[in-house]
């Protein structure tokens, strides 16, 4: 697979130096690879990369003078056990150079999330935070939740720490401002208000409840509060309250009130106390327990706490806590923009470099601090309880879960622990919006960033579409699909995708199906379970089907038997949420989406003129030409694909 190309100001000196061979981890043959490399390496900043025989990128590193760095990998009786390790297996380098130390460590950071090697320390959760969004690029702004790239004209406030926390943020926020949240087709076609106007968490604009200036003066108190100027917003609540009170005015006054109480609740609903930090600070603290590290990371903007959430770096064992914390800061904002200032709890040895790398990405100055005395201190230290309560409770969980893990292995005859357990569900009614999902679990958990859901509404096996409610057939394909895909992408079983137990949700029939689909593949070693409910779907008395006829059940205070439900019903809901939702576009979706060449423009044209999808679809091509901002071939385009010929 291709890789992205490198940013224009890093250069590539040199591409992998291979040495052929067996690639069996070879001390002596790993350090003659790397002093080949030394004899044209410079005394300059930049990245190196660790690959070994396949070019399979062991590990990513920096330097500020890449000569003298590598350098340290030929005296192997000095580094620690695990660069020992990494030095037997390297085989070839590759090396980049930059114009700084602090390049070579944004550069460093980007590499490590493209490749993920096996000898760095990881950020293991990669998915997206969510933002608010206030649009600019309306009459009547629109306030939402975003995820995804911050592109479009408006302010994006955040990040927030989990839809959680942004959703009860919007709700209250609703309440404050009044601010629309609905679609601009939504907005448009309006004939009375919708029922937020009833609730009083809209001003209706979409039907003249408010005017443009007095919307525009909501907005602006919004934009305040979310830039932290929420005391400025009360008081002037207040001093609104008070005026329509002194006037007689006490439903206004009422109005107001309830206004000023969620504004209130939303400054008093926050987990830590922030009104003495900076206005936008992020707080990291560490904790480590047995080998395993916790990082938890609390966000303060606007003066507010807008959420907190704990993460476990990968790979982290035999490797100094510094380095761990260095790492983390480095790849957590590549993709998340850093705030102004960030509290830590310990002073780093590149505590400088960091922050001029994380100045230099952002655009801006980000001072990095260890604060020894105040406000500031009290919220690190808090930061640094939450992040060791949250390390104990991984440690108790892996510890179950390590239990549990060894007793499967037993149940179903596994050589050793499953690693990786993969658990396969469907979902549809009467055939309809059909899809499939798979979840996966291991020793550290639900591992959530590698589920995956499979749309099987145009699904085919052996070529032939599957008819509609065939849980056998939709069964069959999901796994044929995934075991294609693993087979294409990871041949050797070297990246840790592949299962060492997979669950079927089903019975005899489903496990028969799965089966098959492994024979014609030529999967092996990969333990399959199906898993059926008992007599009247009775939860307690699940029957377990394994290949060759086996059967197992389990007394009903089995304490697998309640990890294994645990499992199937994981995957449940994760089937039955993912149906849902799919459910639910189907249900809204317009015929128009499916026109090419129809984009959001056209087909608000299209609906303002002819007021409903029907009546377009059934318009004659000299009515399609006459709708203003169509074309005479896109009237034919549109007339063509709602009355194809013959």
């Amino acid at each position: 697979m291709a890789q992205p190309p490198l940013p224009d100001r890093f250069s590539e000196d040199a591409a992998a130096f291979a040495v052929r061979g067996t690639g069996t981890p070879d001390i002596d043959t790993g350090v003659a690879a790397i002093r080949n490399v030394l004899r044209t390496l410079p005394a300059r900043p930049g990245v190196y990369r660790m690959q070994d025989a396949m070019g399979e990128v062991l590990y990513v590193g920096k330097a500020k003078s890449l000569k003298n760095r590598v350098t340290n990998y030929t005296q192997v009786t000095r580094l620690p056990r695990r660069l020992q390790r990494m030095v037997a297996q390297t085989r070839g380098m590759t090396i980049v150079t930059t114009n700084s130390e602090a390049e070579a460590l944004l550069l460093e950071a980007q590499l490590i999330k493209r490749f993920r090697p096996a000898y760095n320390v990881l950020l293991r959760d990669d998915k997206s935070f969510p933002f608010i969004f206030l649009r600019e690029d309306h009459s009547y702004p629109r306030i939402s939740k975003h995820r995804g790239a911050r592109v479009g004209k408006g302010v994006f406030y955040g990040p927030f720490a989990s839809a959680g926390s942004v959703n009860t943020t919007l709700n209250a926020l609703q309440k404050v401002f009044l601010l629309r949240s609905c679609s601009d087709s939504f907005f448009a076609n309006r004939s009375r208000p919708c029922l937020l106007h009833q609730i009083r968490r809209c001003s209706a604009p979409c039907v003249g409840r408010i005017d443009e200036a007095a919307y525009e003066e909501l907005v602006t108190d919004a934009k305040a509060f979310l830039s932290g100027k929420s005391q400025e917003v009360q008081r002037k609540l207040g001093s609104q309250m008070e005026t329509a009170a002194a006037a007689m005015d006490f439903e206004l006054a009422a109005i107001l009130r309830d206004r000023l109480r969620a504004l209130t609740y939303i400054q008093g609903s926050q987990a830590i106390n922030a009104a003495d930090s900076a206005t936008d600070a992020d707080i990291v603290a560490l904790a480590c327990k047995g080998g395993v590290m916790c990082i938890q990371l609390f966000f303060i903007r606007g003066g507010q706490n807008w959420g907190h959430r704990a993460f476990f770096p990968a790979h982290v064992s035999d490797v100094a806590e510094d380095e761990v914390l260095t790492a983390f800061l480095a790849q957590f904002y590549e993709d998340v923009p850093a705030p102004r200032e960030i509290l830590i709890d310990r002073v780093l040895d590149e505590m400088a470099l960091v922050a001029d790398a994380l100045s230099e990405r952002a655009g801006k100055r980000v001072a990095l601090r260890a604060p020894q005395r105040g406000s500031s201190k009290r919220l690190v230290e808090q930061a640094k309880r939450n992040a060791e309560e949250a390390l104990d409770r991984r440690v108790a969980e892996a510890t179950t879960q390590g239990i549990h893990l060894r007793e499967l292995a037993e149940l179903f005859d596994l050589e050793a622990p499953p690693q990786r357990v993969e658990v396969y569900d469907n979902s549809h009614i009467m055939g309809t919006n059909a899809l499939g999902a798979m979840i996966v679990a291991g020793p550290e958990g639900f591992r959530k960033n590698q589920y995956r859901k499979f749309n099987m509404g145009d699904a085919k096996l052996d070529g032939k579409s599957i008819t509609p409610g065939d849980d056998f057939a939709m069964m069959k394909a999901m796994l044929q699909r995934r075991f294609v895909r693993l087979e294409r992408e990871d041949p050797d079983r070297e990246r840790g995708d592949w299962p060492d137990l997979v669950l079927i949700d089903g019975g005899r029939g489903q496990l028969n199906a799965v089966l098959e689909v492994m024979e014609e593949l030529g999967v092996q070693n990969v333990c399959v379970v199906g898993v059926a409910k008992g007599p009247d779907r009775n939860a307690g008395r699940e029957t377990f089907y394994l290949p060759g006829g086996r059967e197992l059940t389990l007394p009903p205070n089995s304490p697998v038997l309640f990890f294994l439900q645990r499992l199937r019903d994981e995957a449940h809901r994760f089937a039955i949420g993912a149906h849902r939702a799919k459910r639910a576009k189907a249900i809204v979706s317009n015929p128009l989406d499916d026109v090419p060449g129809i984009g959001p423009a056209r087909k608000r044209a299209l609906l303002m003129h002819f007021g409903t999808s029907r009546a377009v679809r059934g318009a004659t091509l000299e009515d399609l030409e006459r709708a203003p901002g169509i074309s005479k071939g896109m009237a034919a385009s549109i007339h063509g694909h709602f009355h194809p010929k013959g």
